[in-house]
């Protein structure tokens, strides 16, 4: 992207003043959308998301060992529920396909697993799809042994540590779908991290003694901003330990998690879904709505279709939902609790024995992943199953 169009008004700002013109300001659920899916400048559109070159970094790419543990977690999740074939290992928003990559490579001592095992990658943004395709087609390939990203030069991005010899990979069968809806019926582990984060969220805002819906309008300057719209109520959402609203209070409303736990618990037992993501162990209520651009915060208004957008999920909450919906849930948990419990500083000190000059780089991302001021506290997971399937590790 060229300084001169990182200056001036994205295509998607014009086209969203253009049609609040025309059809009165956007509720935050469908301005988010908008910015996230737009067929031509929505923010998945764009080559570059994830990554130093990006504006976010996810927590596969800080540390192979995060990838790594969740392969071995699928796989003895997998023989817990009794060791179903065919299996499958669904992914929703899987990012660069690294998480996949490390925990395929995780497992090549596990035939069985791998050989029940198709993998299921909920995507809807095509250049991510791509380079997915791209990330993933080495570890793939029959006869193809580890590790399952190419060799890349220390220190790069995509660099992985070895820690010992594999034998050959069998092949796995691999499939893109835009919704969970779309997979196979059957026996399935689901892994989302940092994906409920994404999903659009409507905004309410307490004013003039009543719930307005929060909605995105242009001021008298031709800009975008926040406006309260219509009268409506909380619904099922209310939290009834919450303190009485005062007028500016904004309280968040997530439909689109009640869709996917829906699509969950339609499908076969026995099912296991991890929820990994920022977000608090209990109900609040304000605005967590936030933009990240060039690993910086900016104002949620001012780049749409260029800034990653996502609201802190309510876990607590989740959890009630998931139950409601028919289905069981274990945790929250922070994520350096879980991580810890998985093993995570025992198979980094492994990695840091096997490759002294690569060391430094795995404790420092394994330090960021579990600090208790940064993302080992600020991320929590969250296991969701069918009912007869028993808890899974680390929370049995």
């Amino acid at each position: 992207m060229s300084s001169a169009e990182e200056s001036g008004e994205s295509p998607l700002g014009a086209l969203l003043r253009a049609r609040i013109a025309r059809d009165g300001p956007l509720p935050v659920d469908a301005f988010m959308r908008l910015c996230c899916t737009h067929p031509a400048h929505g923010y998945w559109q764009r080559q570059t998301t994830i990554g130093a070159d990006g504006d976010f970094v996810t927590a596969p790419e800080i540390s192979q060992v995060f990838g790594e543990l969740l392969g071995v977690w699928a796989a003895v999740v997998w023989r817990g529920m009794g060791a179903p074939a065919p299996l499958r290992l669904i992914e929703l928003g899987p990012g660069r396909g690294t998480l996949l990559c490390d925990a395929l490579r995780a497992v090549l001592s596990q035939p069985r697993f791998l050989a029940a095992a198709s993998l299921h990658l909920i995507e809807a943004s095509a250049p991510l799809r791509e380079m997915q395709r791209k990330t993933l087609a080495h570890g793939l390939r029959r006869g193809t042994s580890a590790p399952w990203l190419e060799r890349q030069p220390a220190g790069t991005a995509s660099a992985r540590a070895s820690s010992s010899n594999h034998a050959p990979a069998a092949a796995v069968a691999l499939a893109w779908h835009a919704a969970i809806g779309e997979v196979p019926q059957g026996a399935a582990i689901v892994i989302a991290n940092e994906y409920l984060d994404a999903l659009p969220i409507r905004q309410l805002v307490f004013a003039d003694g009543a719930w307005h819906e929060r909605v995105v309008d242009v001021d008298r300057h031709g800009a975008l901003c926040f406006a309260v719209g219509r009268v409506t109520t909380l619904g099922p959402e209310a939290d009834p330990t919450a303190p009485a609203a005062v007028p500016g209070t904004i309280a968040e409303l997530r439909p689109a998690e009640e869709e996917l736990l829906a699509d969950l618990a339609r499908r076969q037992s026995p099912l296991v879904a991890l929820f990994i993501d920022y977000g608090p162990m209990q109900p609040a209520s304000g605005d967590t709505l936030q933009a990240v651009y060039r690993h910086a915060w900016v104002d949620p208004l001012s780049r749409p279709g260029r800034a990653d957008l996502t609201a802190h999920v309510a876990f607590q909450r989740l959890a009630e939902k998931a139950r409601a919906a028919g289905l069981s849930a274990d945790g929250p948990m922070p994520q350096a609790e879980f991580l810890g419990r998985l093993g995570a500083v025992e198979r980094a000190h492994r990695l840091m024995a096997a490759n002294p000059k690569e060391a430094g780089a795995i404790e420092a991302g394994l330090q960021r992943l579990m600090s208790p001021t940064g993302m080992g506290g600020l991320c929590k997971v969250l296991a969701v199953r069918s009912r007869d399937v028993p808890p899974p590790v680390p929370f049995a």
